[in-house]
């Protein structure tokens, strides 16, 4: 997978470390859930081309490329990109990546860091978990890339209604992400998906209607109109400068 599927993995490394509730694990309809990837948490969310990428029509209507970013108030932006400290100084997959770890970090730097530490704690965590969303995206024709969680599927595996999700794992081998970067979507004509870490870019009319289900809360949703492989977009400058 190119570079642009990794361009903010850390950013939301850091949003699931604390984030508690799993959800649900459904084997049988799981074919990634047997690959091992080193790669597991290849994230969409922010690229620099990503608004330059594909901007296409269909019909009279003109979808516009957005980021998972854009979906985000500037309030939960502003906290989840100055997490606490701890967090920055724990290593992907040591003693201290353990949950139980992470408490107790979290519990000893809250004590010496003072109410400002429990300050920026508090923001931290309330964006973890915000419904907040920006009301200006409701009815907006936009294209975003993403991955695909199915949630309702026929005898033939043909998929009707997924959540969209920024990276590959998200409510399946990992938690979910704030329900402000999760997109309940409904797509009438239905599509075979091949692989679960196979992304998308996806077109349709984004709402500001919130689903819930047992495995996870979408602030957002869409109708969808069409979909297609994610491919990402070079610019000329890059490649000048590959040369």
């Amino acid at each position: 997978m190119n570079q642009a599927l990794y361009s903010t993995i850390h950013f939301f490394c850091l949003c699931t470390i604390a984030i508690f509730s799993g959800c649900s694990q459904k084997e049988n309809n799981e074919p990634a859930s047997r690959v091992k990837d080193s790669n597991v948490e290849r994230n969409l969310s922010t690229n620099k081309h990503l608004n330059k990428a594909n901007d296409t029509s269909h019909g009279a209507i003109s979808y516009t490329p957005i980021e998972w970013t854009d979906l985000l108030p500037d309030h939960d932006l502003e906290a989840l990109e100055n997490p606490p400290e701890y967090l920055a100084n724990i290593v992907d997959g040591s003693e201290d990546d353990q949950l139980p770890s992470q408490l107790k970090a979290e519990a000893s730097a809250n004590s010496s860091e003072g109410s400002s530490g429990s300050a920026i704690e508090h923001r931290y965590q309330q964006a973890l978990t915000s419904q907040d969303i920006r009301p200006e995206f409701n009815g907006r024709h936009v294209r975003i890339p993403g991955f695909i969680v199915p949630l309702e599927f026929d005898d033939l595996q043909t998929i009707t209604t997924f959540f969209l999700v920024p990276f590959f794992g998200a409510c399946i081998h990992m938690p979910p992400p704030p329900p402000n970067q999760i997109i309940y979507a409904e797509y009438e004509p239905g599509m075979r998906l091949e692989a679960l870490y196979d992304p998308f870019w996806i077109n349709g009319t984004l709402t500001t209607n919130m689903v819930e289900n047992d495995m996870a809360t979408a602030a957002y949703s869409l109708t969808v109109s069409a979909i297609e492989p994610y491919t990402e977009f070079v610019s000329q400058e890059d490649e000048f400068e590959r040369e």
